[in-house]
């Protein structure tokens, strides 16, 4: 088989090591920068794996499509995944636990058209990307500062939901779960690494949530962000396209694995 990994970053620990894998194997494995001019080649692969989510990625990745190649996740997935709105709407019409959000095309409006009314809100970039907005708001002084800062940023706005301070950071691939706690990025004292978690550990359920998720999303290769709200309720409060899973024993295989049942599918 022929494997393509789409993306600049070919030596990402998860695709490195699933690479190793599949050409152990006798397979072949190629890098494709979708940034690179002329980017979509001529033969094509038996199947692509999606690790990019830029504008080009996407176009890029959806012209393999039209041309009939197997590429996951899918560029509509991935696109769906990058808009937080769309990303709860479908959510909701799922039946997902997800995080009631409301929209707002610039946060500097939104700010002075509602004055905070007590309740700590998460106000997050509606379009998901590196460095993008995503903050905790308990008084009227932070709003206001985050108003300055980021004046003409769509946002989405959710109340803030008691939990531990440490999410349930859950990937799949296919229909393997691995799981993982990490500090939530609105906790005061930073992140953290992350601490591995046997799916054993997980409340019951929480891992068919996961697989719930991937399938209301079309998604191969993903990441649910869990909270716990109180006597293991879940709570989603992102959903990732093809998240870097690092340190998860048995993902690459995992990967290697979906990746020559997809392409033995589209033969």
């Amino acid at each position: 088989m022929r494997i393509c990994l789409v993306t600049p970053e070919p030596g990402h620990p998860l695709l490195a090591a699933a690479r190793l894998r599949l050409e152990a194997a006798g397979h072949r494995v190629e890098p494709l920068d979708p940034g690179a001019p002329g980017a979509a080649p001529e033969d094509l692969a038996d199947v692509y794996l999606l690790k990019a989510r830029t504008p080009r990625a996407l176009e890029l990745a959806r012209e393999l499509e039209r041309r009939g190649a197997p590429v996951l996740n899918s560029a509509a997935a991935t696109a769906l995944c990058q808009d937080r709105t769309r990303m709860a709407e479908l959510a909701v019409r799922a039946g997902l636990p997800f995080a009631a959000t409301r929209t707002y095309g610039s946060l500097a409006d939104w700010a002075a058209g509602a004055p905070f009314g007590g309740s700590s809100l998460v106000v997050k970039s509606r379009h998901s990307r590196r460095a993008d907005l995503v903050a905790r708001v308990d008084d009227a002084d932070r709003l206001r500062e985050l108003a300055r800062a980021w004046p003409q940023e769509p946002v989405v706005v959710q109340d803030f939901a008691p939990n531990s301070g440490w999410d349930h950071k859950l990937w799949a691939i296919g229909d393997r779960v691995f799981a993982a706690l990490r500090r939530s990025e609105l906790a005061p004292q930073g992140r953290g690494p992350a601490r591995p978690l046997a799916l054993a550990e997980l409340p019951p359920g929480w891992a068919d949530l996961v697989r719930r998720t991937g399938e209301a999303f079309s998604l191969d290769v993903y990441g649910v962000d869990l909270i716990d709200t109180g006597e293991a309720t879940p709570l989603i409060v992102d959903v990732n396209a093809f998240p870097g899973i690092r340190g998860q024993d048995g993902a690459p295989e995992a990967l290697a694995e979906l990746a020559l049942d997809r392409a033995a599918a589209a033969r």
